[in-house]
């Protein structure tokens, strides 16, 4: 039988960043005010700050590598880019990202820093009670819009530490709250193409 799978819609690019380098990130992160960054942010999140994008372009260089040769695959041509901002989020509990894309930029991506157990735990009961609803306490989904039959246009992700996600700017996603009386960290980060 000859049969053949096309590539075809958003490319979705996921890995797993090292803990040595999850270590230099985390060193990044701060709650200094005087780099607040909530006012050009989608997210109901109070604790938003701009971080410095130079530095953590030049630990994540390696994973980019890694997304480039995936989107050469993938689409058939060669990209570059560089960071253009990055901000660091602090999530607690009812903290939440409503459905959005981002603008000024061709590519996003969201690492996670710490994802404590008590959202873990969380999740784990939500989904044990409700398994038929697709979006739990402090996942993030992503849709390709708008719905469409027979298509599949949503994909959820429960994250860990070191989850990095790589997306185009305008793919739709959103964010779930939680209740747990604990702080997430996660670092977002806008791209643009090198001319």
């Amino acid at each position: 039988m000859d049969s053949k799978f096309y590539y075809f819609g958003p490319l979705l690019f996921h890995t797993k960043v090292n803990e040595n380098d999850l270590k230099e990130i985390d060193a990044l992160c701060h709650k200094n005010e005087d780099l607040n960054f909530r006012k050009h942010l989608a997210g109901h999140i109070d604790d938003e700050f701009r971080i410095n994008h130079k530095k953590l372009e030049y630990i994540l260089d390696l994973y980019f590598d890694d997304y480039k040769k995936c989107n050469q695959n993938f689409y058939g041509d060669y990209i570059d880019f560089y960071i253009n901002s990055a901000w660091v989020n602090f999530m607690k509990p009812g903290d939440f990202n409503p459905l959005h894309t981002h603008n000024n930029c061709a590519l996003s991506a969201v690492l996670f820093l710490s994802v404590p157990n008590e959202i873990k735990q969380e999740y784990f009961n939500f989904k044990k009670i409700r398994s038929n609803i697709n979006t739990g306490p402090g996942e993030l989904t992503f849709f390709a819009l708008p719905e469409i039959k027979h298509f599949i246009t949503e994909k959820s992700f429960f994250p860990n530490r070191g989850d990095l996600l790589i997306f185009p700017a305008n793919l739709a996603h959103y964010v779930a709250p939680f209740k747990s009386n604990v702080e997430r960290i996660s670092v977002a980060f806008n791209m643009k193409i090198k001319d």
